[in-house]
């Protein structure tokens, strides 16, 4: 159980408050790259509560700024787009990627006004045919080069999650609760054998341990099968499930509302590179109808282990009440995280560099101990075939 304000610092997103400091610590994917189009070469993004203009310029850079013009605040998403940057279409103010006004015309012809205008704008990077943004204080650190996200001895794919309405930190906490998947998830997880009738254990039996310690880039969980194997893989602070050949990101919207971008990794069987800066895109379908309503006025589809997992989150609330809960003992990765993640906020209210931030653009490839969640996933569909055959 949390405090009311223990449980404001972990949810809140926006500037200013601390948890939405310490967000800001780390790059995010925004958008698709190749949704910026010479016919459409603007996009609307919301990002850790900020309304913010993506867009490319005619000479091709790209560039991240505030939507609300700061002359009279019309949204810049309606800018023209020039060869140096972004006019506002209201009165023409022009701005280039850094925010830095560069002509005021309807200003006297020997104005200086432009010279006093700074507008809000931020980094943007592209990685794996995405579009990421920093929004914390410069210098930016680098996108850390987990090997899910940078080898390149195999080729990458992306699924796009709908909206999900909720906080972010709902999500990142599911990542920590390895309980959840052989009861939530029984029927998909089940491999051929159906969910046992009768019982509300699902799979939980077959788990002989489950445990979880802090390490440089976050928490590292273990869980031990009865049948001997182990399944070992970290969660990336901030919020970065690394499962099986892939990634989840989390990525705050604002305070009620997130989207999962998850980047897949399969290694080539000859080891050759494969370069893949635009991989193939698959955009999942709505988790529940309608879309646009919440619970209890809408109802969730449960066919798939994303389906479920977005109804288990959003149905706590669009921000979860902490101060009522009751624990247990098959939540200690919950509450561990919880620590460690309130330890960090208060690093960054310190000045300091949270876990998991890169500074040196050279540094190696991050093992995340993708070799070893890519063996275990072929192990267990070699057996689900096994099992199919008989």
């Amino acid at each position: 159980m949390l405090t009311a304000e223990e449980n404001e610092r972990l949810m809140r997103v926006g500037p200013g408050t601390p948890g939405g400091e310490f967000l800001r610590r780390y790059w995010y994917p925004m958008a698709v790259a190749r949704e910026l189009t010479d016919e459409h070469p603007t996009k609307f993004v919301r990002l850790l509560g900020e309304d913010l203009v993506l867009f490319r310029d005619k000479s091709g850079r790209v560039g991240l700024v505030a939507d609300h013009c700061p002359h009279r605040g019309a949204s810049l998403l309606y800018g023209r787009v020039e060869e140096r940057g972004i006019a506002c279409a209201y009165h023409g103010w022009l701005y280039d990627i850094e925010g830095n006004c560069l002509e005021t015309p309807a200003e006297p012809a020997d104005s200086k006004l432009y010279l006093t205008v700074k507008h809000r704008a931020y980094p943007v990077q592209k990685l794996m045919g995405l579009y990421w943004a920093y929004l914390g204080p410069l210098p930016a650190p680098v996108i850390p080069h987990y090997d899910v996200w940078f080898r390149q001895d195999g080729c990458r794919t992306l699924e796009i999650q709908p909206v999900i309405d909720c906080n972010w930190f709902q999500a990142t906490e599911n990542s920590v609760d390895p309980a959840h998947a052989q009861i939530l998830h029984q029927e998909v997880m089940a491999r051929g054998r159906g969910p046992r009738p009768g019982t509300t254990r699902g799979f939980i039996d077959e788990i002989a341990a489950t445990e979880f310690w802090e390490y440089p880039h976050g928490i590292m969980k273990r869980r031990t099968f009865k049948s001997g194997q182990v399944d070992e893989h970290p969660i990336l602070f901030p919020s970065i499930l690394r499962v099986q050949n892939s990634s989840e990101i989390r990525v705050p919207i604002d305070d009620t509302h997130m989207r999962i971008y998850e980047p897949y990794f399969v290694p080539s069987p000859d080891g050759s590179l494969i370069q893949d800066d635009e991989p193939e895109i698959k955009y999942l379908p709505p988790f529940k109808e309608p879309q646009d309503q919440s619970h209890p006025f809408t109802r969730f589809h449960f066919d798939t282990v994303a389906n479920q997992d977005a109804a288990a989150w959003e149905t706590q609330g669009p921000m979860a009440d902490r101060t009522r809960e009751r624990l247990g003992s098959s939540d200690q990765g919950v509450v561990l995280l919880r620590k460690v993640l309130l330890e960090q906020i208060e690093r960054v209210q310190q000045g300091l560099d949270p876990l998991a931030v890169e500074r040196d653009p050279s540094h190696p490839i991050i093992d995340t101990h993708l070799d070893a969640s890519i063996a275990l996933m072929r192990q267990r569909w070699t057996r689900t075939q096994v099992a199919s055959a008989t």
